[in-house]
């Protein structure tokens, strides 16, 4: 393959050898994938939300498919920060890939806690999950109200020794009005979108079928708003954007970088094709050759 096409792009200073990422959740800490991905092929891994403590997650059934992709409520169940950092960090550090911590809390403490401890860790960046429930606000998410973003983005930002991604909720009546917070409250990227809230219900036994009753909608089916709110996005902030929502070609992943994402993250697709980011890679180099373009930024953003 002609190497001599330039797939680097760059986020807050750290350069990625290609604009491929794992989202969040999908992947775990990339272990459970090294036997069929080549970790060092890829921009960076994202890791599994991690939480100050251990996270029990919801109960089962937590996983549903729908058409068009799936719901899921696994309620970011994980072995806290203290695992994470003894277990999953050196693993990673094996690979010549970027890591990027996933960090999720119920409140701005537990957030605190988490990027604390990971300051002096060897990890590039940090995407903070603000799809949480702020447990001291009733329930409501951290990422749906404007003020609250910038403000947790701010507190972060003072505590952070790296950069700050901002993982924006879609369940928002005004996704760059959410941006231009994050943004206000000094984050260096932000990453949308996560998922949709869904559900489902069992016509036959007449009750829900998960047992949280509602879940994150992710998959094929979400594409198109994803992409609308990655380019509202892209338009709002100055900022750089890492576009998700239902990726799973190459094809798939230009749309989003055409509207201004500068990197991606492969998601659900990884569950039914653990190849699947690799070949998005191998893809975008594929159609850099194919359209005569020297450099994948020069897509980033070239549908105005």
């Amino acid at each position: 393959m002609n190497t001599e096409k330039d797939l680097t792009v760059t986020i807050a200073g750290v350069e990625l050898k290609n604009p491929v990422m794992t989202a969040s959740g999908t992947f775990g800490s990339g272990v459970e994938y090294s036997d069929f991905v080549d970790l060092n092929r890829l921009g960076a891994v994202v890791t599994k939300g991690v939480s100050d403590v251990p996270w029990e997650g919801n109960p089962v059934p937590r996983v549903a498919e729908v058409y068009g992709g799936m719901l899921n409520a696994i309620g970011l169940q994980n072995p806290g920060v203290e695992v994470f950092c003894r277990r999953d960090i050196p693993y990673l550090k094996q690979f010549d890939t970027k890591i990027v911590v996933n960090v999720c809390g119920h409140t701005e403490q537990e957030y605190v806690r988490v990027v604390d401890r990971l300051a002096d860790e060897p990890v590039d960046l940090l995407e903070i999950n603000i799809s949480c429930p702020n447990v001291k606000a009733g329930g409501i998410t951290f990422g749906t109200n404007p003020r609250g973003v910038e403000n947790i983005t701010r507190e972060l930002k003072c505590h952070a020794k790296q950069p700050l991604i901002m993982k924006l909720s879609p369940n928002v009546t005004d996704i760059a009005e959410i941006a231009r917070a994050a943004e206000a409250g000094g984050a260096d990227a932000v990453s949308l979108i996560n998922t949709l809230t869904g559900m489902k219900i069992d016509v036959n036994r007449r009750t829900f079928v998960l047992a949280n009753r509602t879940g994150g909608m992710s998959g094929p089916a979400v594409k198109p708003v994803a992409v609308r709110m990655v380019y509202q996005t892209a338009q709002a902030v100055q900022i750089p954007v890492i576009g998700m929502g239902g990726i799973a070609s190459a094809e798939d992943a230009l749309e989003f970088i055409l509207a201004g994402a500068t990197a991606v993250s492969v998601g659900t697709a990884n569950f039914y094709d653990p190849e699947a980011t690799v070949k998005i890679a191998d893809g975008l180099e594929r159609y850099l050759q194919e359209q005569k373009i020297d450099s994948i930024r020069e897509l980033i953003g070239a549908v105005r």
